[in-house]
């Protein structure tokens, strides 16, 4: 059985959605597809999770496509709006673990200075024991090398954690490395996959 619980954060203990910012910006959702489309907006985010300096990422996009310029700004000047919100029943999970002594760890693909504010934002974030933050450390999910550095830094073995996160690749780069992993899709199917492996009593 784990003894040990690392989590994602994004889309498992906090929604984010880039489109909740871009529906207060533009008329509807097809004007959404055609900008992140043109714009190759997922790469450009990865680049930020991957460490990128979010002034020089967006000077140098917006030097690329000017006509986008100020959408492309709003998302630093206005990333806060891409959080829509903690996800209850996983943060209401993540204290009932912290209440029984779980150890708590995350390993997320988020910009440093996002992090830094988000966990300013929303205190249940200073729960973990470690986060390691691929905008520090400049390697993302699912990259077995950042599931080895949270294991090595926090002096963890593999087969003593389970992990979790939305994302399948993710998911499966945790078990690449030896960690038991769950793909979150709600908070009631967590709770009864760490019931299942001794983590949340009664559940």
């Amino acid at each position: 059985m784990p003894s040990a619980v690392i989590f994602d954060i994004g889309n498992v203990l906090l929604e984010w959605d880039a489109r909740a910012l871009y529906r207060r910006l533009l008329p509807d959702e097809a004007a959404i597809d055609a900008f992140f489309a043109e714009t190759g907006f997922h790469d450009w985010n990865l680049g930020f999770d991957r460490g990128m300096d979010w002034d020089e990422g967006v000077a140098s996009h917006s030097a690329r496509f000017p006509h986008r310029a100020e959408l492309l700004a709003a998302f630093h000047e206005r990333w806060h709006e891409t959080v829509v919100g903690p996800i209850a029943g996983s943060v209401a999970i993540l204290e009932a673990l912290d209440a029984e002594g779980v150890p708590l760890y995350a390993i997320t693909n988020f910009a440093g200075p996002k992090w830094e504010e988000s966990r300013e934002r929303f205190p249940f974030l200073r729960r973990f024991r470690d986060v390691v933050v691929s905008g520090h450390e400049r390697m993302l999910k699912p990259d077995p090398a950042i599931y080895r550095l949270c294991l090595d830094r926090n002096g963890l073995r593999a087969e003593d954690c389970v992990f979790i996160d939305d994302n399948a690749a993710n998911v499966e780069g945790a078990r690449v490395v030896g960690i038991d992993a769950v793909r979150f899709t709600a908070p009631e199917a967590l709770a009864a996959d760490l019931g299942h492996r001794g983590l949340l009593p009664g559940r």
